[in-house]
């Protein structure tokens, strides 16, 4: 009888375990139509040199800060062609630096379950990792993890909103 009890409080508190949101900062708000005007930096590191003189990677990541999220239809894990740029522009980077390593986020709307939305985070991240490695990216460079709905860039329960929430971001290790 206490074998149970034993047992049945240790999968009571995995499960208690499992349902916490970790603590984490919200990546800064942003409209697509914002990501082309200098205002992004969400997940890139610079790492400025000291004496405030930038490395050539360094220099070619800072050119990559507007060009580090794409957007997602609702439902979907098809890169939409206005965004193919982005992922070739990020390939030939890390191509070029093949010490650079990125994690690839992703990330949906409120809409649907916990599990799907992290399933569907999921394929949006591997959808690009293999657009990456179909450039030419080592498979080494790339880490992939799904937030699902967990990481809204926008708050908010309107279309708008979610239509900025679903995304895959691209944060780069330095």
């Amino acid at each position: 009888m206490k074998l149970t009890h034993v047992l049945a409080l240790v999968v009571l508190s995995t499960s208690i375990a499992a349902c916490t949101k970790p603590t984490q900062t919200k990546p800064v708000a942003q409209t697509p139509a914002a990501q082309t005007d200098g205002a992004s930096t969400s997940g890139i590191d610079q790492g400025a040199a000291p004496s405030g003189t930038l490395t050539p990677q360094q220099q070619a990541l800072a050119q990559l800060k507007t060009k580090n999220i794409i957007y997602f239809d609702y439902d979907s894990s098809g890169i939409p062609p206005e965004y193919l740029a982005i992922v070739t522009e990020n390939a030939a980077y890390l191509v070029k630096y093949p010490t650079a390593l990125v994690r690839l986020e992703g990330n949906t709307d409120e809409r649907g379950t916990r599990e799907y939305n992290i399933g569907l985070g999921e394929r949006r991240a591997q959808v690009v990792r293999n657009a990456l490695l179909a450039q030419g990216v080592a498979d080494a460079q790339i880490t992939t993890v799904s937030y699902g709905e967990e990481r809204p860039a926008v708050e908010g329960h309107d279309e708008a909103a979610y239509a900025q929430n679903r995304r895959v971001e691209f944060a780069y290790a330095q």
